[in-house]
């Protein structure tokens, strides 16, 4: 019996070591989610009202310039559409391309992509607003498509519709059964939710006090999230 009890506790023990991906932890959606604000309040208040992230704004804005017949003004909301797509498609390949690299996970390759996009965004003047656009949905397209999962619940980082619909099923859920746990992972919804909305305000500000160079900051939260996931593989690997 007392050999039994031992085992069940190793394998309690390994359970509990076992190690957790960065990637999917909660301090680095909460990084992920303020820049996805940041740069939805800043494309739209600092890069000609367009959203980087929201497409379906995008797709509404594009529909009713088309019926309006102003087809060149459609193309503000066209290209950051068409470049979300080619987005989600890259981030596939670096997928598929990278995941069995060492030194790197394939995610962090996914955010030094957006550095570098989100870098040249702010470097462009007025005049060149539809390639920002084109290249902050292509960094918005590439991280909602790799981050989608945080402490195991399924999230993004980048929108809020579906965490919305998400935490108020969760929610309703919990008021039918009364299970604690479906109540955990709705606050989990609401409360990314409310980092996106701070993410939004402190974008919102940042765009009218320093104009094109604000996307930095969005910038320098993703380069925070590359150095996090070396941080916790080092803690992980001394765990083992």
């Amino acid at each position: 019996m007392e050999e039994t009890g031992l085992s069940e506790s190793k394998g309690e023990s390994q359970m509990i070591r076992k190690p957790k991906q960065m990637s999917e932890s909660m301090i680095l959606g909460v990084v992920l989610t303020l820049a996805g604000g940041f740069q939805d309040a800043y494309s739209y208040n600092c890069r000609g009202q367009v959203f980087a992230n929201a497409q379906t704004g995008n797709i509404v804005l594009l529909g009713q310039n088309i019926a309006s017949g102003n087809f060149q003004n459609a193309l503000h909301y066209l290209f950051p559409l068409l470049a979300f797509l080619a987005g989600v498609y890259l981030s596939e390949w670096v997928r598929e391309l990278c995941k069995s690299f060492q030194k790197l996970h394939w995610r962090q390759i996914v955010l030094a992509f957006e550095i570098v996009m989100l870098a040249i965004a702010g470097l462009l003047p007025q005049s060149l607003n539809v390639v920002s656009n084109v290249l902050m949905s292509f960094a918005c397209a590439m991280q909602v498509d790799s981050f989608r999962k945080f402490r195991g619940i399924p999230c993004a980082t980048t929108m809020c519709i579906g965490n919305m619909r998400s935490g108020t099923e969760l929610l309703c859920r919990y008021h039918i059964t009364k299970d604690p746990e479906l109540k955990r992972k709705s606050l989990h919804y609401y409360f990314i939710i409310l980092v996106f909305a701070i993410g939004a305000a402190i974008g919102a500000v940042a765009s009218q006090k320093f104009g094109n160079p604000a996307i930095w900051i969005a910038a320098g939260l993703m380069l925070l999230g590359f150095i996090l996931m070396f941080v916790k593989e080092e803690i992980q690997g001394e765990t083992e």
